[in-house]
């Protein structure tokens, strides 16, 4: 198991990754799927490009033993908070403790970037996903924004916004 920094040469896994865990029939495997949420894809490789290029951004991969690409997530610095985004394992893996690992990376790196919490944006309908992200030291922090994504990739297939959560770490 190793945890390495994303590079340009990883966006063609990293889109098929991510996609097929929060989209489509392929994602209804595992238990974060969007699928019943929004139609079409989570990201594109342009979407992805521009993530890994910019400042104070990065995607950290966990592969396995044969360096086969298993779960990523997003961070992105700003000022004494970290914002995390995509958390994503194999729908086919999800429940044996990769996500918990990718966390906890996502976490030490914040720590090593002198970021006080993390924060991250949660779609107020994904009960369970909240609940998991409680059970690991995340709470709401009553902030509400409308649900914002990409017409070009994905629709709605009704009403969503997002909470705020938030885990403190300094």
């Amino acid at each position: 198991m190793e945890i390495s920094v994303a590079e340009i040469k990883d966006i063609n896994e990293l889109e098929a990754l991510i996609n097929n865990a929060y989209r489509g029939e392929h994602s209804k495997k595992g238990w974060t799927t969007e699928a019943y949420l929004l139609e079409g894809k989570r990201i594109n490789a342009e979407g992805l490009q521009k993530i890994i290029v910019e400042p104070d951004s990065v995607i950290l991969k966990y592969c396995n033993d044969k360096n086969e690409l298993e779960g990523c997530v997003y961070l992105k610095k700003n000022q004494d908070k970290m914002y995390l985004g995509m958390l994503t394992v194999s729908p086919e893996l999800q429940g044996v403790g990769i996500g918990k690992k990718i966390m906890k990376a996502a976490e030490e790196y914040a720590l090593q970037n002198k970021c006080k919490a993390i924060e991250m944006r949660v779609i107020s309908v994904r009960h369970e996903l909240i609940a998991w992200y409680k059970k690991h030291g995340y709470n709401a922090t009553g902030q509400i924004l409308p649900f914002e994504n990409e017409p070009a990739l994905s629709v709605q297939t009704q009403p969503l916004q997002f909470i705020i959560m938030e885990k403190i770490l300094l």
